[in-house]
């Protein structure tokens, strides 16, 4: 990761303008947020990922459906459109805790709930799904997408991030994960948490932990993003293939719901 880190930092400075041209498409990019309860600073984390995505000239809807998230709408079961806030001019929001599982079919599969809330905002390059293990699961199980994982210094909110990524890997198949600390970078612990979490991924469950961010949830939106941020925002949409992403046209119409050992290493332990 650190090979990877100061490639990056040493890249050509026009870099964003050809990363704005790579992911420039009206074809939409899915990135799974693992939620967790016990993250103080999680809406943080969700607005610096939004903000990495709105400097490559991105436009990011953000579906909030973990477990402290509000409520769906009322209205969302008949007209998913009319509940979509639009924050920014590079962000969007739409409540949605309860919503995901309201798209299961017959299979037990809720993938359905992508295609809606895209067409409910066609004008979005990146959907960001904020939910738990349990409906991403039931989401994204039959396609190649890297979860970001939610944590921060308190030990509950390191094992919670292990527990989702171990429910995705055996319930989703998905095998490689982004995490995000809602921490100060020059924190040494947040180092060795991240080594934690990928000692324990590759021990017991075969998975990889691809790279790793760190960002302060008290730090003022002045501050300037770090290189960190912007190498995982990138990484994450270049993460997603073809197959991971739906056409969607401007005047689609949105769909209606239907009714091995780690040696020494403890993830339960800083």
């Amino acid at each position: 990761m650190t090979r990877d880190r100061q490639a990056f930092n040493s890249a050509p400075l026009d870099q964003a303008d050809g990363l704005r041209k790579l992911f420039s498409s009206s074809r939409v990019r899915f990135v799974p947020v693992l939620s967790n309860p016990h993250v103080v600073g999680s809406g943080a984390l969700l607005e610096g990922l939004c903000a990495a995505f709105a400097e490559l000239g991105l436009h990011t809807l953000v579906v909030d459906a973990g477990e402290l998230s509000p409520p769906a709408n009322e209205l969302a079961a008949i007209d998913l459109p009319a509940c979509v806030e639009r924050l920014s001019d590079h962000v969007s929001y739409l409540s949605a805790r309860g919503l995901p599982m309201r798209y299961i079919n017959a299979q037990g599969s809720a993938a359905q709930f992508l295609e809606a809330v895209a067409a409910a905002c066609p004008h979005a390059d990146v959907v960001l799904l904020h939910a738990s293990a349990a409906e991403l699961a039931r989401v994204v199980a039959t396609r190649e997408l890297r979860p970001v994982l939610l944590a921060d210094t308190d030990p509950r909110s390191v094992t919670h991030a292990y527990s989702g990524m171990k429910w995705l890997a055996q319930r989703a198949g998905l095998m490689v994960y982004s995490l995000l600390l809602a921490s100060p970078p020059q924190l040494r612990l947040t180092g060795r948490i991240a080594q934690q979490i990928s000692s324990c991924a590759d021990g017991f469950l075969g998975a990889v932990l691809r790279d790793w961010a760190c960002l302060d949830p008290r730090q003022p939106a002045s501050v300037p993003m770090s290189s960190e941020m912007r190498f995982l925002a990138r990484e994450l949409l270049i993460a997603a293939p073809p197959g991971a992403m739906l056409e969607v046209s401007a005047d689609a119409a949105p769909l209606r719901p239907v009714v091995r050992h780690a040696q020494g290493a403890s993830v339960a332990t800083l």
